[in-house]
C-alpha cells in the first residue's frame, strides 16, 4: 500500500544497495511494512463528534493486545436496529479519521462499530498482517456478545480492511460482505505502484483477498470507483469475477478517499440496494 508518507520514507532511507544483499532484502521489508501500515496515535476527534450516542469500548485481542472502539447504536426506532456495520478501515491513521462514514452509515438504520487495529490510534502493539486478523476477530466477538446474530453482522472493509474484511468472512459467519475500494492483494498492487521493485515477488505480507474470495458463501458487495488513482478499478474488476453468487458490483464517484464528497447519495442508495436484499436486513 501507499500512504501520504511515501515522500520522506524514502528520502530517509538508506541506500538499497549499501550492504549487499543482506541489507537489500532488510530494506525491502522496512520498506513493505512502511507502505502497508501507515497508523497514527493521534485522535483528531472524538466519538461525540457526530452528536450522537456512542459507546467508548476497549477491546481484547485473543492474544491479549488491547484495542480500542467506537459502537454507535442505531437510531431509535430505526428498521435496522438489530444489525450492525463493522468496519475494518484503510492502512492510514485511525478510527478518528472515519466519523463522516460512519455518519452516512448510520442513515441507512443501522448500527456501526469502528475499532483500530494494533499500533493505530489508542490500540496498543504493533501491526501485522496476522494480527490485524486477530483484531477483526476480537471486534466481531464483542458484536456477538452484545446479542447481534451472526447474519446480522455485516463487514465492511475499505482498502486494506477489505482483505481482512475477507478473512473475517473465512473465520466467522457473517451476514455479508462490503469491499470498499479494495485491492486483489498486496503484492500485485506493489508491483503497480513500485514497478521498479522486486516486491511483487518478495513481498511478506499478503492480504490477498482474490484467492480468498472463491471460498466465501456469503453476499458480497464490491463498491469502487473509476477515478481511484491509488487502487485501480481493474482490482475491483477481478475481485468481482472470483467472487460467488450472490455479488453485486456498485460503482461509485471520486477518489480513493473522496467518495462521499463526489458522490454521497448515490453510495448510499447502492448500500442501502445491497442492504435491503440480505436475508434478515429489511
Amino acid at each position: 500500500m501507499k500512504c501520504e508518507r511515501i515522500g520522506p520514507l524514502l528520502l530517509g532511507a538508506p541506500h538499497l544497495g549499501a550492504s549487499g544483499q543482506e541489507t537489500s532484502l532488510a530494506m525491502l521489508r522496512w520498506f513493505e511494512y512502511q507502505q502497508v501500515y501507515c497508523p497514527s496515535r493521534v485522535m483528531e476527534r472524538d466519538g461525540a463528534h457526530l452528536g450522537c450516542p456512542f459507546e467508548d469500548v476497549f477491546l481484547i485481542a485473543s492474544d491479549g493486545t488491547q484495542l480500542h472502539s467506537w459502537f454507535f447504536p442505531a437510531r431509535p426506532g430505526a428498521g435496522r436496529a438489530r444489525m450492525a456495520l463493522l468496519l475494518m478501515h484503510g492502512n492510514a491513521g485511525n478510527i478518528s479519521d472515519r466519523l463522516e462514514f460512519c455518519r452516512a452509515w448510520l442513515e441507512l438504520g443501522l448500527n456501526v462499530f469502528l475499532f483500530d487495529y494494533r499500533g493505530y490510534g489508542r490500540s496498543d502493539g504493533q501491526p501485522s498482517e496476522a494480527g490485524t486478523y486477530l483484531d477483526a476477530e476480537a471486534a466481531y466477538d464483542w458484536l456477538r456478545q452484545k446479542g447481534f446474530g451472526p447474519a446480522n453482522i455485516i463487514a465492511l472493509g475499505k482498502s486494506l480492511g477489505g482483505g481482512i474484511a475477507s478473512e473475517l468472512a473465512l473465520r466467522k459467519p457473517l451476514g455479508g460482505l462490503i469491499l470498499q475500494s479494495t485491492f486483489t492483494n498486496i503484492p500485485d498492487l506493489a508491483g503497480e505502484l513500485f514497478p521498479w521493485l522486486p516486491i511483487r515477488w518478495l513481498s511478506t505480507i499478503k492480504y490477498d483477498t482474490l484467492q480468498k474470495l472463491p471460498r466465501i458463501r456469503i453476499p458480497v458487495l464490491v463498491v469502487h470507483s473509476r477515478e481511484d488513482a491509488l487502487v485501480r478499478y481493474a482490482h475491483a474488476e477481478r475481485n468481482f469475477a472470483a467472487a460467488n453468487e450472490p455479488k453485486s458490483l456498485l460503482e461509485i464517484s471520486g477518489g480513493h478517499t473522496s467518495v462521499l464528497e463526489a458522490g454521497r447519495e448515490d453510495y448510499l442508495r447502492g448500500l442501502e440496494c445491497y442492504l435491503t436484499s440480505l436475508p434478515k436486513a429489511k
